[in-house]
């Protein structure tokens, strides 16, 4: 399934980089690096990335981390309150 996401015209940074990252793991890196706000430059897509996730305190080895993430977690299911008085 392709989701249409608005393209950033600046490039990403922050926290804001890695949900843009996240969501366009499952295409690629090229789509992802475009989406982002990067263009054809995947090395500063990929090195502002990972300094975006370590300032979280967050270890990547490179991008295809965050699709290895994005995998599990379309495998499993999420089960939380519906609110934090009922379940």
């Amino acid at each position: 399934m392709r989701f249409n996401l608005m393209t950033s015209q600046l490039p990403l940074h922050g926290t804001e980089l890695i949900d843009c990252a996240k969501a366009n793991a499952n295409q690629g890196i090229a789509v992802a690096a475009q989406q982002c706000g990067y263009n054809d430059d995947i090395a500063t897509f990929e090195r502002e990335l990972q300094l975006a996730t370590a300032r979280i305190g967050v270890k990547i080895n490179g991008f295809q981390d965050l699709t290895k993430t994005a995998v599990a977690v379309q495998r499993g299911i999420e089960i939380a309150p519906d609110s934090p008085t009922e379940l």
